[in-house]
């Protein structure tokens, strides 16, 4: 009895309510294999400098396959291609006066009188020219003959040569060129040149039109075939691009417009016969910088020196070389300004390019589309405005 009251009075500690959950998972401690090493040498790392050195070669020839592919797609597809551009390059200098027919015409209407106002244009610039070589054909033969023969005797007396010795060399010159079908050849080719540019004048008219009439529709359906995250981007290179062409193109003309009033203003003081047709062929030929002028400027110079004479050719060439200073050094700078301006090795390259894609047109069309691609370029390279303030 005495042990049963004992242990009735004992007092056995209380359990808590809950209980402490316990882990549903018990994870397994990690086993870990160590295992010898092969050797106790480092494996072999390309040099960091070599493998960027690498990538940016293989890039870079990834990059110089495409342009070469698609300078030759270019060449193949010229006849198509340089008349679309030649359209693009009108619609750009004619923009002005459609948006102010615009105001008064419907848009079909505003456009057709453009583009007729320009061939209309175009034809009295020719036919004026070509009536003034006609009415001055036989005072320029008979000058070019005298002159001819003037230099002649300049030469023989200058390098001590003989009369029988460049008619000799003459008439070798001919032979050569005369022998075989070599004539009838490039008659053929003249022929068939002639052909491609009156084809190509009336698909640039063509699409001069539609450009007019609906550019940013076409523009809009070429946005639309870029991704959707590129489309904004693609939308505002398309206004850059459009806006560079425009100014290249205004001053273009301008520059142009000068440098054939001054060279034919100087030719027809000087007694240079044909001078309409000189400005005119400077006028075609500032549309090509650097270049062209300096072909324009021979032309002007040799035909003033095989109908007027040596004193008068170095006269006109004065004229030329103070005009092309005024132009490259005033005219360029000022008109074209920063926004357009490319450097002259990307000018001569951009030339040359053009010239073996497309021959004379292809040199025509070199420089506003290098004058487009670098401001395109510099608007997709340069950082965002929120980029450049997060840096």
């Amino acid at each position: 009895m005495t042990e049963k009251r004992r242990l009735r009075g004992l007092r056995l500690p209380r359990l808590p309510r809950r209980l402490p959950r316990l882990p549903e998972r018990v994870e397994d401690p990690p086993i870990v294999i160590r295992t010898a090493p092969e050797s106790s040498e480092a494996p072999p790392t390309v040099p960091p400098t070599f493998r960027a050195i690498s990538e940016w070669v293989w890039r870079s020839l990834v990059i110089g396959v495409g342009v070469v592919a698609l300078l030759k797609l270019v060449s193949i597809l010229s006849e198509v291609v340089f008349p679309v551009i030649v359209a693009l390059l009108l619609a750009a200098l004619l923009d002005p006066l459609y948006s102010r027919l615009r105001i008064v015409l419907p848009k079909a209407l505003a456009a057709g009188v453009t583009v007729l106002g320009t061939l209309a244009a175009i034809i009295a610039l020719f036919s004026f020219v070509g009536n003034q070589f006609a009415t001055q054909l036989d005072d320029i033969l008979g000058q070019m003959t005298e002159g001819l023969s003037e230099t002649r005797d300049w030469v023989e007396s200058t390098f001590d040569l003989e009369e029988g010795q460049i008619t000799s060399w003459l008439a070798e010159q001919w032979a050569v060129i005369a022998e075989g079908d070599q004539l009838s050849t490039l008659a053929a080719q003249a022929g068939l040149t002639v052909g491609q540019v009156l084809t190509g004048f009336f698909l640039a008219m063509f699409s001069l039109f539609f450009f007019l009439y609906d550019g940013p529709g076409i523009w809009a359906w070429i946005v639309r075939l870029f991704p959707r995250g590129a489309r904004a981007r693609a939308l505002s290179s398309g206004a850059i691009a459009w806006n560079q062409l425009k100014a290249f193109t205004r001053a273009t003309i301008l520059v142009a417009g000068v440098d054939a009033l001054g060279i034919g203003l100087g030719a027809f003081v000087l007694g240079v016969p044909f001078a309409s047709g000189i400005a005119l062929v400077v006028f075609l030929g500032a549309f090509v910088p650097i270049v062209g002028a300096l072909l324009s400027g021979f032309v002007a110079v040799a035909l003033a020196f095989v109908t007027v004479g040596p004193l008068t050719a170095l006269l006109l060439l004065l004229v030329v070389i103070a005009v092309q200073q005024l132009e490259s050094h005033l005219l360029q700078p000022l008109l074209l300004g920063r926004a357009v301006r490319v450097h002259p090795l990307a000018v001569i390259l951009g030339i040359a390019t053009g010239i073996i894609v497309g021959g004379i047109i292809g040199a025509l069309t070199a420089v506003p589309l290098v004058a487009v691609l670098n401001g395109v370029a510099h608007h997709l390279l340069d950082p965002l405005p929120e980029d450049a303030d997060a840096t």
